[in-house]
């Protein structure tokens, strides 16, 4: 097991580099000026302009102003806004709250999806399966930004039982709604995989054998039928937790939460190219460790799956 995650460690090391790679590229590769809007209405003096082209590189071809800022980037800084605003201050300040989040989405689609899949999993083909089919297909068919805005409007202005915006500090019963908006379309497909995925080892060997034995029912799906189950599932849930917090900026602007989705936001705006590179490169890692924790649970989830 050791070997093992060392291997995958240093193979997440390329993938790294290779991604925060395309990233930068595709961050200067936007075409704009980048001090427009940073004096005002007038345009910003020569001087400044060249005092912060020399201490950004922005002279210097991407190449290398991508490695200036891998440079600093791997001894911890993430540089400075063009406002001489640190951006690890500002990660420091968002992230918390999109984490809580995403955390949030995670769970409650974790557990309505698990729950749906299951129950309709056993019990295909009856009432209960085909009401969670087609509420799935109506939740996949409804942008986050309708049913954030429609919650928003009939719980917070409407019957008035939540906040239509989530206070400062974002705490966890605030953030429910939110999280049920922004985990709602991964519900559906975690139902709909847990579901497919019951249904399919139903029907196989070792069920039927363990079935046989006389085993207790709770004891077969229990130990022998959700365990296998489960691994595409738990795949699914590892990984999204990266994709929520990633696309968490339509949820956190419609319930004004102050997270890393409108630092995005407003960085891309105001061609902050430095801002936004480094609060994606927070987004790969976490990625990046989220995949690997997956993997390790395989072994926990099917004893037939051993690392070298």
């Amino acid at each position: 097991m050791g070997r093992y995650v060392l291997r995958r460690l240093l193979q997440l090391i390329p993938v790294f580099f290779g991604t925060t790679l395309l990233i930068y590229w595709l961050v200067w590769a936007v075409p704009g000026d980048p001090f427009a809007g940073k004096c005002g209405e007038r345009a910003c003096p020569d001087s400044y302009i060249q005092f912060m082209t020399d201490k950004y590189h922005l002279d210097d071809p991407w190449p290398i102003q991508y490695l200036y800022y891998m440079g600093h980037l791997l001894t911890g800084d993430f540089g400075q806004t063009f406002g001489g605003r640190e951006i690890s201050e500002i990660i420091a300040q968002a992230y918390p709250n999109t984490l809580k989040l995403a955390l949030v989405a995670l769970i409650i689609e974790a557990i309505i999806g698990l729950t749906a899949g299951i129950l309709t999993g056993l019990r295909r083909n009856g009432f209960l399966d085909n009401l969670v089919l087609v509420s799935t297909l109506f939740l996949l068919a409804i942008p986050t930004f309708v049913s954030g805005f429609l919650l928003q409007y009939l719980l917070g202005v409407q019957i008035g039982i939540i906040n239509p915006t989530v206070s400062s500090g974002a705490p966890i019963n605030e953030l429910i709604v939110p999280g049920f908006v922004l985990g709602s379309i991964s519900m559906a497909y975690v139902a709909r995989l847990t579901r497919t995925s019951i249904a399919e080892n139903s029907r196989s060997d070792y069920v039927r054998t363990a079935v046989a034995k006389g085993l207790p029912q709770r004891r077969v799906v229990g130990v022998h039928l959700l365990r296998n189950s489960l691994i595409p599932v738990i795949t699914f849930l590892g990984t999204d937790l990266g994709s929520l917090m990633g696309g968490a900026i339509v949820t956190e602007g419609i319930f004004s939460i102050n997270g890393i989705g409108r630092e995005v936001y407003r960085a891309i705006v105001t061609k902050e190219s430095a801002t936004v590179v480094g609060i994606v490169v927070v987004l790969v890692m976490v990625y990046l460790l989220m995949n690997l924790l997956v993997d390790l649970l395989y072994a926990a989830l099917d004893p037939r799956i051993r690392y070298e």
